[in-house]
């Protein structure tokens, strides 16, 4: 049986740098899709839930690029829940 995807939100920073990539919960996503090209447009600040159950605060005005991803299954990522004792917790 297959784990399902997760929701990641990669944002490339305006600074450069490597991508920050985080684990949305299902609901931020979808509430988040229908929202992202009007945050980005404005700049405005949001805190999605990721899915740990934790929030992340992004302020858009210092995101240049922003978009929605799927990570595979055993990925470890922001906000990633933790499995068994793996991951970022332990």
């Amino acid at each position: 049986m297959t784990e399902p995807k997760k929701n990641a939100l990669v944002l490339h920073l305006v600074s450069g740098g490597e991508p920050l990539v985080y684990a949305l919960s299902v609901a931020a996503a979808k509430d988040l899709a229908g929202r992202l090209q009007t945050l980005m447009n404005s700049g405005g600040v949001d805190a999605p839930e990721l899915e740990d159950g934790s929030r992340v605060t992004v302020n858009f005005a210092h995101v240049a690029t922003a978009h929605f991803d799927e990570l595979p299954p055993l990925s470890q990522v922001y906000g990633s829940a933790a499995k068994s004792g793996r991951g970022f917790r332990g």
